[in-house]
Parts: structure tokens; sequence; C-alpha cells
């Protein structure tokens, strides 16, 4: 704020708007963490939404690099001067954290922080995130703290239209997940109904053809054509069906950013960290499209049901025309021949059918104790 009020409040501004621009959570979360950190100065910014098991559901931070992040391990819990804000929903402004009695230390690849100021993010009575600064850009007062109650006031303002923003962000993706869910439940309908007529007028069919070949072949011989139309319409009817139920985002959205929302999604819901970057791919066939989303998501879900892993990093980068996908987890693995022996395919078996039927390669990488590596490659266009 040394740059005089008038500069302070544009700078407020652009903040205010920048997190309005946003109707994704995780989108919304840097958002906030990379404004709050430019508009006081900051070399360290954080936010934690707290999950219910005394963990984080999600942390992003801003002055960290990416090899940092990775260094540091896995997500802080709730605990020290971070669970004292959720708990107490009181500011905290301190001239050396690692001096106050309640810090409890931070991984050996964790940046060195001393002056710090964090606040709670509320939605009425409910602490729904904590926000967070550390070693503001100036020079300290001897024993003194870098933030001021000015920054302390500003950072509230910012953490009020946080609130707004991320709840605004959070009932966008609820009513969206709704709205897909609807639309899957009807298609089900529409499906069961009229495939459901198509089989059962093949079967009364198929019983009159039965019941005239010895004593009527030339009858008999009519109701097997009427059988084979039949079943022409029903197989038409679950084509159009199949292409209906493509999901909406991959034609709204693309590859992308469908994967990217939903990897978001399950890292929010999850323990487990999920990570995802997409580089360089450009737009594939719709059928290669789809089988990459549900590959991911087969190899996804297993990873996180069933590895116990910590951290689930997936990419997706291009080669030549097509794209590599890779899900890789650092859980508990296995031995992909005994899977096969004892008959549990944890999902192989539809992935491998997935990937063949666009053209494409899958690779499987695992051991026990290893985690797991699922590599599936496609052709473009």
């Amino acid at each position: 704020m040394s740059q005089g009020p008038r500069s302070g409040l544009a700078a407020v501004s652009s903040a205010l708007l920048a997190m309005s621009r946003h109707l994704e959570v995780r989108d919304v979360l840097k958002t906030i963490v990379a404004s709050a950190r430019e508009l006081l100065d900051a070399q360290y910014a954080a936010l934690g939404v707290p999950d219910d098991h005394g963990g984080f559901a999600q942390f992003v931070v801003d002055g960290v690099s990416d090899e940092q992040w990775k260094a540091i391990g896995p997500l802080p819990r709730q605990h020290g001067i971070l669970a004292a804000m959720l708990r107490e929903a009181e500011v905290e402004r301190l001239a050396d954290v690692r001096k106050d009695s309640r810090f409890e230390g931070w991984p050996s690849a964790h940046p060195d922080m001393s002056d710090f100021l964090g606040l709670p993010i509320r939605d009425g009575d409910e602490v729904i995130g904590a926000l967070f600064l550390a070693n503001k850009n100036c020079p300290k007062p001897e024993g003194g703290c870098g933030f001021t109650e000015e920054d302390e006031d500003l950072l509230g303002i910012l953490a009020q239209h946080a609130a707004i923003a991320l709840t605004n962000a959070r009932l966008y993706e609820r009513s969206r997940e709704l709205t897909i869910a609807e639309e899957r439940s009807r298609l089900a309908h529409e499906l069961h109904d009229a495939v459901s007529q198509k089989l059962f007028s093949l079967r009364l069919t198929a019983q009159a053809a039965a019941a005239l070949i010895d004593r009527d072949p030339c009858r008999a011989k009519g109701e097997l054509h009427q059988v084979a139309a039949l079943a022409a319409e029903a197989t038409d009817e679950l084509r159009a069906a199949v292409v209906e139920l493509r999901p909406a985002a991959l034609d709204e959205d693309g590859l992308v950013a469908t994967l990217r929302t939903q990897i978001q999604v399950l890292d929010r819901a999850h323990t487990a960290r999920v990570t995802f970057a997409g580089r360089g791919v450009k737009a594939l066939p719709a059928a290669q499209e789809e089988a990459v989303l549900r590959v991911a998501q087969e190899a996804l879900h297993n990873a996180l049901r069933h590895s116990g892993a910590e951290h689930v990093d997936v990419t997706l980068d291009r080669r030549g025309s097509g794209a590599v996908l890779r899900v890789t987890d650092n859980g508990s693995g296995f031995d992909p021949k005994a899977i096969r022996r004892a008959g549990r395919h944890l999902g192989l078996v539809s992935m491998r059918d997935r990937t063949s039927g666009v053209g494409g390669t899958l690779t499987v990488e695992s051991a026990p104790g290893k985690g797991t590596t699922i590599e599936m490659e496609v052709p473009g266009g």
C-alpha cells in the first residue's frame, strides 16, 4: 500500500474482477492466492480448503515453483497455526512464525518463512478455507512483523470476496454435475424404453418364426426377415444412444479442459493429491478423445480407490498428430501377471479394448510397492 490509496484501490479492484472471471473452483483458488500475494507484496501465499479428515481437500500455493512443490511432499495436515486459524477463526499476524509456540516445523524442502499473516475464509459461520501469506517484501522493524494492520484489513476484504467467489464456483460445479446426471438419466430411460420395445418385438417375431418353420417355411422365412430388420433398427438406436452419451463436456470444452476439470474435482474429493498437465495437445477425432477420457477415468479410479496412493499425476502430451496419456501413482502397485492369473483385471481389459478400438497402444508398468504407470498412445486424425 506504499504507493498510496488510489493505486491500492485499483489493485483491490483488479483482484476482485479477476476472481469473478472464473467459475472452476481450482481456478478461483489460484486467482485468490495470486491476487493476495501481489496485493500485499509477499514472497509466498497459500490457501487451504479443509476436508473432514484432518487434512486439506485442496491446497494452492503461489511463489513456489512446481519443482519445489513436488519436493515438499504430501499436503500439510490441519495442525499448528493452520489448525488454529481453522478452529478459532481468528486472524494470525506474527513477526516470526518459527518462534510461535504452535509451530511444528515443516519438511526439509519447504521454503524458509518468517513474518506471517493468515486468516480464515468464512461463509457465514462456516470456515471454508485458510488464506495466509509469508515474508513480506519490505524492511522489517526490529523484532516486528512486516505485515501491518492495514495489510490485515486489506486481506480481510479480499477474504470476504474470496468466500463469495469460492461459494459461487462450488455452486456452478454442483449445478453442472447435476445437469449432466439428469441428462444421462434421461438418456438411460429413453435407451431402456426404445431398446426394450425392439427386443420384445424381436423375441415375439423369432418365436413366431420357430413355430412356422415346419408347417409354413415361406411365412417363417418372412418372419426371419422381420427379425433381421428389427435387429438392424435396434443396432441403429443403440449407436445413436452411444453417440448421445458421449460426455457433453468433451464437445463443449475439449479433451484437455474436460480432463483438467474432472481431475480438479477428484483432487478436492480425495486426500491424495491429483495433478494434471496438458502440453501442446491438438484436438483429436471424437472417438479418440472419448477413449482417452474413459481410460483416464478408469486409471484414476484404480489409483484412488485401490492403490492407497498419496500422489496421482496425469499428463497428456502431444506426440506427432496424436497424443500420449500417462497416469502415474505412488501407491502399492501390483504384479500385472499375477493379476491376470487371478482373473482380476482392475479394468485393464476395458482400458485395452478402448485403446485398441481407436488404433492405440496401452502399456502398464507396476510392481508391488513401486506404484503404477498407465500409458496410452493414440493416433491423430
